[in-house]
Parts: C-alpha cells; sequence; structure tokens
C-alpha cells in the first residue's frame, strides 16, 4: 500500500461520501456516484436559490437527479428531506424553508395562508408557531412538523399573491383566515383591528372578504369590529350597553348627556347613570389624536370630580360579564361615596 493512499481515500469518501479502505486486501475500495450527464447541477442551484434552498422530488427528477442519486446525498449528509421536498443542506431548518417544503409536498395548488400568510403580507405582533396551508380537497398533503393543512373546495389563480414567496394567499384573505382561524375572538378581533392600525388594508376591503367568505369562526364578532372601525356603531354600541346596564340591575343612562369640566366648559358623555358615567370607544377613537383628545375631555371630567368608566365597543359583546360586574361595582362604589356627602 503506498503511503497516503488511505488518506486518498478519505478525500475521495468526502467528495462522494462513499470511499472506504480495505486493509484485508491492501487496496482501495471506492464506490462513487457517476456524475450523469442528465444531471445539470447549475440549473438545479439557480432553481433552490429562488425556493429557499429546497426542490421537489419531480423538480430533481427533471434535472437529471434519481432516486438513488438523492439517497446517496442525504445518506451522505449533504442534503435532508423534508416532507416530499430536499433542501440542499443539512443545517437547521428555518419557518420561510418550512413553507416551501408544504408547497412543494402538494402535486397540485398550495398556499401559505393564515397568521403566516399576514405576516408575509406585514403584520406584526401575531406570530404563531404553526403554519397554515390551503389546498384543494382532492389533494393528499403529508405530514410535515410545523404545518397544519386546510382543505378548501375552491383554489383559483386569482386567490394566490404570486409576489410574495413561496406563493401566498392574497392580502384580505389572509388577515380573515388569520382572524377566523384564531380560537379566541378577543383575539382575533384584535388582530383583525391590528391590520387596519398598521395601514395594511382597509375595514372596507375586510368587510367585503368576510362577507364573501361566508360563515366563517367569529363571523358575527370580526363584522362588528369592523363596522367599530369605520366609525358606524355608535348606536348599537349604546344598545349594548343599554342591555348591559340592566343586567347590571342599573336603571336606563341618560344618552349624550353632558357635564361641565374642571374649566366650565360642556362635554358630553355616552351614558350618565347619575353617579358615574361611561364612555365607551369605537374603533376610530383608537386613532392617537383621537385617543389624545378623548384623554385630555376625561381628565378634565375627572379633575371636576366626575367619576367615569370607558369600555371599548368590542368588549361590549366579548367580555360582556366584565363589563356587568364592573358597572355593579362603580354603582357601588360611588353610590356609597354620595350618600356619604350627602350626610
Amino acid at each position: 500500500m503506498r503511503p497516503g493512499s488511505h488518506s486518498l481515500s478519505a478525500g475521495l469518501a468526502q467528495i462522494e461520501g462513499t470511499g472506504r479502505f480495505s486493509p484485508c486486501v491492501g487496496v482501495i475500495l471506492i464506490t462513487m456516484a457517476i456524475i450523469s450527464a442528465r444531471q445539470r447541477p447549475a440549473e438545479l442551484a439557480a432553481l433552490a436559490a429562488t425556493q429557499g434552498q429546497l426542490v421537489g422530488r419531480a423538480q430533481l427528477r427533471a434535472h437529471g437527479f434519481d432516486a438513488d442519486a438523492i439517497g446517496r446525498r442525504i445518506t451522505a449528509g449533504r442534503w435532508q428531506p423534508l416532507g416530499r421536498a430536499v433542501v440542499l443542506h443539512t443545517g437547521p431548518v428555518t419557518g420561510r424553508e418550512r413553507q416551501w417544503a408544504a408547497v412543494l409536498s402538494v402535486s397540485g395548488r398550495a398556499v401559505i395562508a393564515g397568521r403566516a400568510a399576514a405576516e408575509s403580507h406585514g403584520l406584526r405582533g401575531f406570530p404563531d408557531a404553526v403554519i397554515d396551508v390551503v389546498t384543494t380537497i382532492g389533494a393528499r398533503p403529508i405530514t410535515i412538523d410545523g404545518v397544519r393543512w386546510r382543505r378548501v373546495a375552491y383554489l383559483d389563480d386569482f386567490d394566490v399573491d404570486h409576489v410574495l414567496s413561496p406563493p401566498t394567499i392574497r392580502r384580505g384573505r389572509a388577515f380573515i383566515s388569520a382572524a377566523s382561524w384564531t380560537p379566541s375572538p378577543r383575539v382575533a378581533c384584535g388582530l383583525l383591528a391590528a391590520t387596519v392600525q398598521q395601514r395594511l388594508t382597509s375595514a372596507t376591503i375586510l368587510r367585503r372578504v368576510l362577507l364573501a367568505a361566508g360563515d366563517v369562526r367569529h363571523r358575527r364578532h370580526l363584522l362588528a369590529v369592523l363596522a367599530d372601525i369605520e366609525g358606524g356603531a355608535d348606536s348599537l354600541s349604546e344598545i349594548d350597553l343599554s342591555k348591559l346596564a340592566r343586567r347590571a340591575g342599573l336603571p336606563p343612562p341618560i344618552r349624550q348627556a353632558f357635564r361641565l369640566d374642571a374649566s366650565g366648559r360642556r362635554r358630553y358623555l355616552d351614558a350618565d347613570f347619575g353617579t358615574f358615567s361611561v364612555e365607551v370607544d369605537g374603533g376610530v377613537h383608537l386613532r392617537p389624536l383621537n385617543y389624545w383628545h378623548d384623554a385630555r375631555r376625561q381628565n378634565d371630567l375627572v379633575l371636576g370630580g366626575d367619576p367615569i368608566l370607558r369600555f371599548p365597543s368590542i368588549a361590549l359583546r366579548l367580555e360582556p360579564e366584565v363589563v356587568i360586574a364592573q358597572l355593579r361595582a362603580a354603582d357601588a362604589a360611588f353610590g356609597r361615596l354620595l350618600v356619604t356627602t350627602a350626610r
């Protein structure tokens, strides 16, 4: 055996991962993968660069890599399988790579949806460890860790945003799916409000998409919060507050009552219960300048001695028991205060 022959064997093994040295016979046994003329590694690398370093099995075959060639590279630790796709590295898999793996693992159309899609469209503050992927009913998706498959009856080209990579559901549907697939109605409404507050879409567009989506989860609550954002739910909120006040055992409030603040200016309030008042904030009140205007007005009234409770309008629908409890507590506290003062 020539000096250094074992290192040569190791070097060749590093190239293809299959070389080995046999001291029994004193020769180097090398089983190297023959590079087929059909294999186009440069073209494959260019394709993988557009797909987050992932390729589908059919794409690999189209570039001349058959099952044996794929298996050798996986065994050698150069590639790793993920779903029905192959990752062209063996490092940690990112969320974006997992998205590509899901899309490439279905023979039919598949697109990213839910919170992952909403995040791709710019939404911040609502991450999800699980990636929602929409595909058609006839597709046969494979189990992939961190991926949740959702089947729909119809998914055409118009539903897909082709600018984003991997293929992602369009903006409006992404936000509605993210909200409707959220278990908590409170979080769902907050998510939908955030899309407008972050200037990613408008309440009008969301309402149109939501109505077209049909009977999705939280539909009634989502429509209500969109009405609040548009500023068209003031009368509805007042009706809700009156119902909750009745359940709390309070008399009907005086609506749009006015009080004089500490400076003697007239301030109108949503509901006056005699010993305290209530203000209901719709979506329009959450805009920075409106919020400061409302806070300043409330501060002036409080400084003038008027106790005031504030509720976001969506709280009247999502957490009515909390509102009722606070109305009762305010009536008890401020009512006792009024009796004590009168004595």
